[in-house]
């Protein structure tokens, strides 16, 4: 609300990342991590894990999307390293299947655990779709139970194209060649899209952010237009449930009506 990727005025963390290499033309460049650093990073991680554990959490997701810590050490955007952590796609990827390892390790094993990833930066010389592939890959030989499929946001020369289910084909590629369960996101707004994704074998599992940001019952309202009568709402809520049960129901009489011009 302050403005998009813009530090503070004063009193700004000291930034840190694989290589002292900008977002953007508004943030610093961030200091390259040494090894002790990126050592420190893993065991918050794995010390978030154990935290989530106490919670009652029933699964984690590893976020190496979207140009943050783990991501910029994936992608040869943000990535110069000239260690066994940078250069190849392999390198790349030492540091964030070493966190996620160390992750696994203190999750319990009856638990899931996914990742998110950029499947394409949407810039030239950035992750390509068949690198993608194999980031899946080697987070699935880590352990990773289901990939989560984003694209870009890694940095600000991206040039993504956008449109309904824009990054479902990367989720298709990744889980047919990679062999490995996915979740699709990104401009998935109704039921039937996310019934048609799935059949389709395009993915396991769908995202839906923004439409709930719009609709907080979005779920409840698209189990109604399925003709699902089992999702529990609040029992304050009942009342609501059966008008808006009732109201799709009306809904397909009235359209069968219309298509077929009988009474």
């Amino acid at each position: 609300w302050e403005g998009t990727d813009l530090p503070l005025a004063s009193e700004n963390w000291e930034r840190i990342g694989p290589s002292p290499v900008t977002y953007g033309p508004t943030l610093p460049p961030p200091r390259e991590m040494t090894h002790a650093e990126m050592r420190g990073v893993r065991d918050e991680f794995v010390r978030s894990v154990r935290m989530a554990e106490d919670a009652g959490f029933d699964m984690l997701e590893l976020h190496c999307a979207h140009g943050y810590l783990l991501s910029s050490f994936l992608t040869p955007v943000s990535n110069l390293r000239t260690d066994e952590y940078g250069g190849s796609p392999e390198n790349r990827l030492r540091f964030p299947v070493e966190v996620f390892v160390a992750m696994r390790a203190a999750w319990p094993d009856a638990k899931p655990m996914s990742v998110r990833v950029s499947a394409t930066d949407w810039v030239e010389d950035g992750i390509s779709a068949n690198e993608s592939v194999a980031i899946a890959r080697a987070f699935m030989e880590a352990g990773a139970d289901i990939i989560h499929v984003s694209t870009g946001q890694t940095t600000t020369d991206a040039k993504p194209v956008f449109g309904r289910l824009f990054q479902t084909p990367y989720s298709d590629r990744i889980r047919n060649e990679a062999r490995i369960p996915t979740i699709a996101v990104g401009n998935i707004t109704d039921p039937d899209q996310v019934n048609g994704i799935i059949a389709a074998g395009r993915a396991d599992l769908v995202s839906i952010g923004r439409p709930h940001l719009s609709d907080p019952h979005w779920t409840l309202h698209a189990a109604a237009q399925q003709g699902f009568a089992g999702a529990a709402w609040p029992v304050q809520y009942y009342q609501g449930k059966v008008q808006l049960e009732r109201e799709v129901q009306r809904a397909k009489e009235t359209a069968a009506v219309t298509i077929t011009g009988k009474v």
